[in-house]
């Protein structure tokens, strides 16, 4: 449990430090999923893409984060997280989060 706080006020911490006009310019390869409204994928099972625009960013961190690490599992979600460094996932939360999007 303290462990889980830990991540998820680092993940705060790293959402807060986050830039929406640089994230704006990294979200290249979310909106070909999360842009499409009611878009679904067929791999690896058919599952809807959640809409981004107004998350909160410290959940947008840590999913990221968690898809990283592994600890949350979808290929195509691991696969692009782990090309992410910290910055790049808290200017996307910064993006997303923010009332622009």
């Amino acid at each position: 449990m303290v462990l889980g706080m830990a991540l998820g006020t680092s993940a705060a911490a790293h959402a807060a430090d986050g830039d929406s006009a640089a994230g704006r310019q990294k979200n290249q390869m979310c909106e070909g999923c999360h842009g499409v409204a009611g878009f679904r994928t067929a791999y690896p099972v058919v599952y809807s893409a959640p809409k981004l625009g107004g998350q909160n960013t410290a959940y947008i961190v840590k999913a990221l984060h968690d898809y990283k690490a592994g600890t949350r599992k979808h290929p195509s979600m691991n696969s692009i997280a782990a090309s992410l460094s910290d910055k790049d996932m808290a200017d996307l939360a910064a993006y997303y989060g923010s009332d622009a999007k």
